[in-house]
């Protein structure tokens, strides 16, 4: 079980019991001038896994070297298992969406977004995964669907997959996707870890926010998943207006009860 660490919560993460692993935004950090509480953990041999949000690897355009170059400083100086980012779309023409934009799910982008990984996976010291995002809108031309485009950038690139169950809940809510079907297409024994975050319903539509409490019907996504795999790391992601340390615990706790429901789910 894992928790994103930040540095609002560096102690309350340092305190929570049964975390075995954390993720860190790898924007936030500094390579030669960790955290201390980082140090603490890795110390522990608490493994940490630094987490792009501005690669863009779904773009146009290459991904930026320098922006590479950081997400492998990040890797050595933290001795990270792995490196995860997310399949999407963040920049055009010099111009930043400052958002994670879904990639459209055409043969064309899925040509593109194969070579972009293909770069990525050069300059980075260790395995690279993509992680699923929430969209508030699908592009009308889609050839794909996510399920499909994520297995054949797996299947030409060997990526691995960081599956947000809360996005794939977003999905469904959203764009009226059916996360069960998606798990039942996604080559799962590529899993790297697994996302869990809470959100908000606004007007009917689901923003995934990752300020509150995890919803029953996303706990009931990652018991679907778990019937499917058993995933190597499942993780709590919460970015802000933190609660009590005594929440996050049960939040952590609702979690583990989810995934331990997945060996009686029918």
């Amino acid at each position: 079980m894992g928790i994103g660490w930040r540095s609002e919560i560096d102690l309350t993460v340092e305190r929570l019991p049964g975390v075995e692993f954390v993720e860190v935004i790898a924007e936030t950090l500094r390579p030669g001038r960790l955290p201390e509480s980082l140090r603490v953990l890795r110390e522990r041999g608490v493994p940490v896994i630094p987490h792009g949000v501005a690669l863009g690897i779904g773009g146009a355009d290459k991904p930026e070297i320098s922006r590479l170059e950081h997400l492998a400083a990040c890797a050595e100086a933290l001795d990270a298992p792995l490196v995860s980012e997310h399949l999407a779309f963040v920049r055009g023409d010099g111009m930043e969406a400052g958002h994670l934009l879904p990639v459209p799910r055409t043969r064309d982008a899925l040509t593109v977004v194969v070579e972009n990984i293909k770069i990525a996976q050069a300059e980075l010291p260790v395995p690279f995964a993509l992680e699923n995002v929430a969209a508030l809108f699908g592009w009308p031309d889609d050839e794909l669907t996510e399920a499909e485009f994520l297995g054949e950038l797996v299947e030409r690139t060997g990526v691995k997959l960081l599956i947000d169950v809360a996005n794939l809940y977003t999905n469904e809510v959203n764009l009226g996707s059916d996360a069960k079907a998606a798990l039942d297409r996604l080559p799962l024994t590529e899993l790297a870890y697994v996302h869990v975050a809470g959100g908000h319903s606004h007007n009917g539509v689901w923003h995934d926010t990752h300020t509150a409490s995890v919803p029953e019907p996303i706990l009931d996504v990652l018991t679907e998943l778990c019937s499917r795999v058993d995933p190597p790391g499942v993780l709590l992601e919460w970015d802000d207006d933190y609660p009590s340390d005594a929440a996050l615990a049960q939040e952590l706790t609702r979690i583990r009860t989810a995934m331990s429901r997945a060996s009686t789910h029918p």
